[in-house]
């Protein structure tokens, strides 16, 4: 009977250990290899080493588990608990996602870390209200144009077969005689490859890690914007973990957040010497193409403001001033 007893109380305590393990997903939509997803690794790894083991997080990336656009809503939903997502994916559905899209309203990390700061809040406010939260976010490189001809100026970039994979990329295309083609980044090497599109707009580091220099030979450093992916979570799920597992991963993800905009400055630089060494040209923009691109910019601020309304105003002015 002592023996029986003694077993009862090993097997309740092996089941109270398990139960309070928690198990979370986190979709994200980029190569295992690309610094974003290297930093999620990092910061789950930081998360189950100071809960204990209590949070296990496991990352899933290259749009394994849910597709780019969908990762926002299975967060949303329940079917992950913390997801990446790149915020300007969501313009469509509340432009103030898509603040960090709009061509050198912020055109540098310094510039791009005051415009998150400005951005933050109203952010909180609205995944809020969707049930959700967001822990950190970090800045991709500056975004160039990779054409596989040369341009001087915009009229040069006229039926191009270019790819766009938010509502701002889209918009550029058309304003400068583009036609866009939308393309999620794990789709963009077949597309490239097949001729689906000819040219984009994004980082250095996407050009690495889709191997963009065996397709096209050219990169204008337009320095355009700096978007942003957030990582966010179910607040449900959030709300169900202890006070010191919240404080654990709170802490993970402020340390993620410094940590992912150096990852970025460092990637910036040391990207662009790869696709050099890959037969890129990397190309300083003409004073034609940048007063064309700067003149698109200013177009597309016009047209967010309108879109944006009294909330987009605020953003705008609060960043203005910092």
């Amino acid at each position: 009977m002592k023996f029986k007893f003694t077993l009862s109380l090993a097997a309740f305590a092996l089941a109270g250990h398990a139960a309070a393990q928690t198990k979370w997903d986190l979709p994200a939509a980029y190569p295992a290899s690309n610094f974003h997803s290297e930093n999620l690794v990092q910061f789950a790894n930081d998360v189950d080493k100071a809960t204990g083991g209590k949070l296990k997080i496991t990352v899933h990336p290259n749009a394994s588990l849910f597709k780019a656009p969908e990762i926002k809503r299975a967060v949303q939903g329940g079917q992950a608990q913390i997801g990446e997502i790149l915020l300007v994916n969501f313009q469509n559905e509340w432009q103030i996602f898509g603040a960090d899209g709009i061509p050198f309203l912020a055109d540098s990390y310094d510039a791009a870390a005051k415009l998150w700061r400005a951005q933050k809040p109203l952010i909180d406010k609205k995944l809020g209200e969707q049930g959700m939260m967001v822990l950190y976010a970090v800045a991709w490189p500056p975004q160039g144009i990779y054409t596989k001809k040369q341009i001087s100026g915009a009229a040069d970039m006229k039926g191009l077969k270019w790819r766009a994979y938010s509502p701002a990329t889209a918009r550029i295309a058309e304003l400068v005689g583009a036609q866009p083609v939308t393309v999620q980044a794990a789709e963009l090497s077949q597309a490239m490859a097949t001729g689906v599109v000819d040219s984009y707009m994004s980082s250095g580091s996407t050009g690495w890690d889709t191997k963009t220099y065996e397709h096209i030979k050219n990169w204008y450093d337009t320095q355009a914007w700096l978007p942003k992916n957030a990582v966010i979570v179910n607040r449900a799920a959030f709300n169900a973990l202890d006070k010191p597992t919240q404080d654990a991963l709170l802490k993970a993800a402020a340390d993620a957040e410094r940590r992912g905009w150096e990852m970025s400055k460092k990637t910036n630089t040391e990207v662009l010497e790869k696709l050099k060494a890959n037969g890129m040209t990397i190309h300083t923009p003409s004073p034609q193409l940048k007063a064309d691109m700067k003149k698109v910019g200013d177009t597309m601020l016009k047209e967010w403001l309108e879109k944006a309304g009294p909330e987009g105003k605020q953003l705008v002015d609060a960043y203005q001033k910092m």
